[in-house]
């Protein structure tokens, strides 16, 4: 088996949205593809891979550091010991030679990125979706029938009230989720307020409602709203302040009656490492969601998930950020607790296999080889340009 080219594109993925803290109006994702002289039924088999939202594209660091590291090496460096498919663990190695400790920032995005590649490549050569793969290698061949999955949104849109934001909600539940996520923090206390019971009033037996601050507050004001949040039965308040501050994350975990998650703009094990030891988070309680593609990749991820069971925590506490097909397999095929979802956002990398049907918040995964990106008819088209560009 050959590797005969890595390419890379840059794409928008932008939207006329806010949260407390940014605008997606001009944000820019990086795709991959690694291309091999493999076929499967006639198709050349290709990895594929991106990253998530909230992260601009990383094609500087791909260009001149970690594509041009896995060419120098060439297949060979990052191929399993029968050199009959890629070798993630390898591949991830050659990425990061003589990168120094630290610095985890845009580097952890441009690995994860390739990294997604490399699983979506190792999986489709074994002829086999990632999440069963996952499930023989970690999990003694189990995997989940289906994931648990919520639905992001509420967004600042230009000239949208309440009624709006609840049509959006409604428009989620009716599509078979049973948690919606909205965001705080872009208004006063008080419109927020109103924007939570307007939601909640939406809301059925058996139907949560989620609020997510985007690390927007100071100390003073996370707690102002921890406190008037107190006054509401949710299923979680997001990333009250900083994402590095774990001593007013303590302080709000203390003071909150609602269970906390955090963890989407922490990228290597290490932040996350001290996150458990300094954020003041309940193993039983509290929510985890650190981002696989944005934290150099499913390689960086098995470490997390190694330290979280030496600290006490369950896999069922990981929910990853990025509401895309990667973390969805790796949720089934590592027993995690979840899935984020984004539905009608960050087309069109966003999103699940085109016929994923969301049931009492859940979902099944395709039986397709990889991640099934072939099943996204959107994004698909994006890839067969970027290749055609390169003469594949």
């Amino acid at each position: 088996m050959k590797i005969l080219d890595i390419i890379d594109g840059v794409f928008p993925i932008s939207s006329a949205i806010e949260n407390a803290y940014i605008s997606f109006a001009e944000m820019t994702c990086s795709a991959v593809a690694v291309v091999t002289d493999q076929f499967r039924n006639g198709e050349r088999v290709v990895g594929f891979g991106f990253h998530s939202n909230g992260r601009y594209d990383q094609q500087g660091i791909l260009r001149s550091r970690m594509i041009k590291r896995l060419n120098q090496a060439g297949a060979q460096g990052f191929l399993n010991a029968e050199g009959t498919n890629v070798d993630p663990f390898k591949a991830w190695q050659v990425m990061m030679a003589n990168e120094k400790p630290g610095g985890h920032g845009e580097r952890s995005v441009a690995v994860g990125t390739l990294d997604m590649a490399m699983w979506d490549l190792a999986a489709k050569l074994e002829g086999k979706p990632l999440y069963r793969l996952l499930a023989e290698q970690y999990r003694d061949g189990i995997s989940d029938d289906s994931v648990y999955v919520y639905a992001a949104g509420g967004y600042y849109y230009p000239e949208k009230g309440i009624e709006g934001l609840t049509e959006e909600m409604q428009g989620y539940l009716d599509l078979g989720y049973d948690t919606v996520k909205i965001k705080i923090g872009g208004a006063m206390l008080a419109e927020d307020c109103r924007r939570i019971e307007a939601v909640l009033a939406l809301l059925e037996s058996g139907q949560t409602l989620a609020v997510d601050a985007n690390g927007r507050f100071d100390l003073a004001l996370a707690l102002e709203y921890t406190q008037a949040l107190n006054r509401y039965d949710l299923k979680w308040f997001e990333e009250p302040g900083d994402p590095l501050d774990f001593e007013l994350l303590a302080e709000v975990a203390a003071a909150s009656r609602n269970p906390i998650a955090t963890g989407e703009n922490l990228f290597s094990m290490q932040d996350a490492r001290n996150l458990i030891r300094y954020g003041g988070l309940q193993p039983e309680r509290d929510i985890l969601q650190v981002d696989p593609a944005l934290s150099y990749g499913l390689v960086e991820y098995l470490r997390f998930l190694r330290m979280l069971t030496d600290n006490g925590w369950s896999h069922r506490s990981c929910i990853p950020h990025g509401g895309h097909q990667f973390s969805l397999h790796l949720a089934a095929g590592l027993g995690l607790g979840g899935n984020e979802s984004y539905p009608g956002l960050f087309f069109p990398f966003g999103g699940f296999a085109d016929d994923t049907h969301i049931k009492r918040g859940r979902v099944e995964l395709a039986d397709v080889p990889g991640i099934g990106i072939e099943q996204k008819k959107e994004l698909m088209p994006l890839y067969r340009r970027m290749l055609a560009d390169h003469g594949w």
